[in-house]
């Protein structure tokens, strides 16, 4: 019998064995898409959990008892943190991360990303991140909000180390729905490209994707204090309003927007008066981190008198503490408040981000005090947090806190980490 009679006999077997195939195939998808958001199912992706096990130099501290505010534990964790002998070990070399992307499925596994969304309700609920920054911690802050249902626009300065904008090159790389900036700027602090970073990833976000309801935008120090599905149900919970601090200017602070600032290598006071806002806009206070829907973000990238204001922002200082927060009051703009000094919102009643100033702190039940004392270092007059300050943290509304530094306290993100990933697999 010729070889080509053998087939044609074999051929309807071929078709049935194949349907049979196909259709398990799909009974499979089935299966996984149902159990996928089955929460009890979340118990069985204990490989995804943070472990002791994993050899992490932060496993030697007791993450329950300092959560707990067990003072003993605190005080000996703290006392490990001014070691220079730890402080080297729980350094990640940029080397690292350049070698273990070279094969981008297994340093995933290793690193135990979430590359798949744990329920329905966070799938149906994308969120897009603008993440302006300029060192290699850069990796745990994605790690920590990573979804693959969510897309993230990087900006690394361009001032940032040849071998750190490597490594975060490299950590991009393996990720569908994480891309660098398509107009990386320089950020000098206070000044206008500082807006500029986020402006540009506000519009590559726009256009990468029709989908996602909420814009956030973060910077390489901060830190989630909420799961993606907490996150998800604090957005859903606003019904389309945005969220950030807007109120009345302080008078102290009027005159960053009423002189004229130059910026050549720093940021200079010309001592020229500038001439009012566009519209004559109530100019507000505020700060640079929002929570905002998708229609701020087009009407940011296309009213005209928005665009106006930017223009008129330019030289002036600091000029994220007031251009978000302006915008958010005026009525036509998607999901803002009404200018009335009756829907002033503060950085406490917000939810974008928890921030300790030095002047707002105090000890438990003085009247002035807005937060209990900062439990780690302060930079420009703001707390950067220490383990002493997680157990206060973990029970605010904020969706993210600022300020972390692994250089100052690494066991603060370590402790946050395990938290967040055990909730998140568990909730």
């Amino acid at each position: 019998m010729s070889l080509t009679r053998k087939l044609r006999r074999l051929q309807p077997h071929l078709l049935r064995v194949t349907g049979i195939l196909v259709s398990l195939c799909m009974l499979s998808l089935l299966i996984a898409s149902s159990v996928d958001w089955d929460p009890a199912y979340r118990f069985t992706y204990s490989w995804l959990e943070y472990t002791d096990a994993d050899g992490s130099p932060e496993a030697v501290c007791n993450c329950s008892a300092i959560l707990q505010g067990d003072d003993q534990v605190l005080e000996h964790t703290k006392l490990l943190t001014f070691t220079k002998d730890f402080k080297k070990r729980v350094q990640i070399p940029d080397e690292y991360y350049i070698n273990a992307t070279q094969d981008c499925r297994k340093f995933k596994l290793s690193r135990k990303y979430i590359t798949f969304p744990l329920s329905e309700e966070e799938d149906n609920f994308p969120l897009a991140y603008s993440m302006v920054v300029h060192h290699k911690n850069f990796e745990r802050l994605l790690r920590a909000i990573y979804a693959p249902q969510n897309v993230y626009c990087v900006h690394v300065d361009k001032k940032a180390k040849d071998s750190v904008f490597a490594a975060i090159m490299a950590i991009t790389s393996c990720f569908p729905n994480v891309f660098m900036v398509s107009r990386p700027v320089d950020v000098v602090y206070a000044a206008w490209p500082r807006v500029q970073a986020d402006l540009n990833c506000m519009a590559d976000l726009y256009n990468a994707s029709t989908t996602w309801k909420y814009f956030i935008n973060l910077c390489g120090q901060d830190f989630p204090l909420k799961t993606n599905l907490e996150i998800v149900r604090s957005l859903r919970s606003l019904n389309g309003k945005n969220s950030m601090e807007s109120e009345q200017m302080p008078s102290g602070k009027k005159w960053r927007h009423k002189r004229i600032h130059s910026l050549f290598q720093s940021l200079q006071d010309t001592g020229q008066t500038k001439s009012p806002a566009p519209f004559n806009l109530p100019i507000m206070s505020g700060n640079a981190y929002i929570v905002v829907n998708r229609g701020y973000v087009r009407s940011v990238l296309e009213d005209s008198q928005i665009l106006a204001l930017i223009e008129w922002a330019k030289d002036t200082y600091s000029p994220d503490e007031f251009l978000w927060a302006t915008i958010q009051r005026m009525p036509h703009v998607p999901g803002s408040l009404w200018p009335s000094a009756k829907y002033d919102q503060t950085d406490m009643t917000a939810i974008a981000r928890l921030v300790k100033w030095a002047w707002h702190e105090g000890s438990e039940g003085l009247l002035e005090a807005v937060y209990p004392v900062c439990h780690g270092n302060h930079v420009r007059s703001i707390c950067v947090y220490g383990v002493g300050d997680l157990q206060w943290m973990i029970g605010q509304h904020h969706l993210f806190a600022n300020k972390f530094d692994t250089d100052m306290d690494p066991i603060a993100i370590y402790c946050l980490e395990k938290y967040l990933r055990h909730k998140a697999l568990s909730s």
